[in-house]
């Protein structure tokens, strides 16, 4: 029997379905020290949306006083500025403790919306259409927490977001596990 989607979907913007939406560190990037990991927007992989782990640093902080920005499960990252703006990446725990740096904005998903559903928007036609519209401005193309908040999604039941982000999730690490397997052919 196939499973039906039978609720209506509702028009949200990211602002409503956030608890907050936060800056990242202003520290420079430090010798990774073995266990406080920084993502900085480069640590972004372009294509897969990943935490680059080939090339860590550390924050150069107080960590008894930077808790505010380690990530927790389902924080979603948005690249505030230059070149990368619009990027995102998910924030898993197997990524160990990790730090965001200042050009991140950090949106804390509220518990009774799916991480994984609104990551997945953000890779999207509609969503690089808004940021492509929304960064030009004059000087460095940039979109600030307002902005990001601004931004509109059709939202189905709990239930149904969970199904959908859990389905794309799965196939994106499919197409990366095939990808990684295409590259070391590659370089045999």
């Amino acid at each position: 029997m196939a499973n039906k989607f039978t609720d209506a979907w509702e028009q949200r913007k990211l602002g409503e379905i956030s608890e907050s939406f936060e800056y990242g560190l202003n520290a420079a990037a430090t010798e990774y020290d073995g266990k406080h990991k920084y993502i900085r927007i480069t640590d972004i992989d372009d294509s897969t949306h990943l935490f680059l782990q080939d090339d860590l640093t550390s924050p150069d902080i107080d960590f008894s006083t930077a808790d505010d920005y380690l990530l927790q499960e389902g924080d979603v990252l948005f690249a505030r500025t230059g070149a990368s703006v619009g990027k995102t990446y998910i924030y898993r725990r197997s990524d160990g403790d990790l730090y965001f740096a200042g050009f991140l904005i950090r949106a804390k998903i509220k518990s009774d919306y799916d991480a994984d559903f609104v990551f997945q928007n953000t890779l999207t036609d509609s969503y690089d259409s808004y940021i492509r519209i929304t960064s030009q401005r004059s000087g460095q193309p940039g979109v600030n927490a307002q902005e990001y908040a601004n931004f509109a999604l059709s939202v189905p039941s709990l239930a149904e977001q969970k199904k959908i982000g859990a389905y794309f999730s799965h196939l994106d690490s499919l197409i990366t596990l095939h990808q990684r397997k295409q590259k070391n052919r590659s370089q045999e």
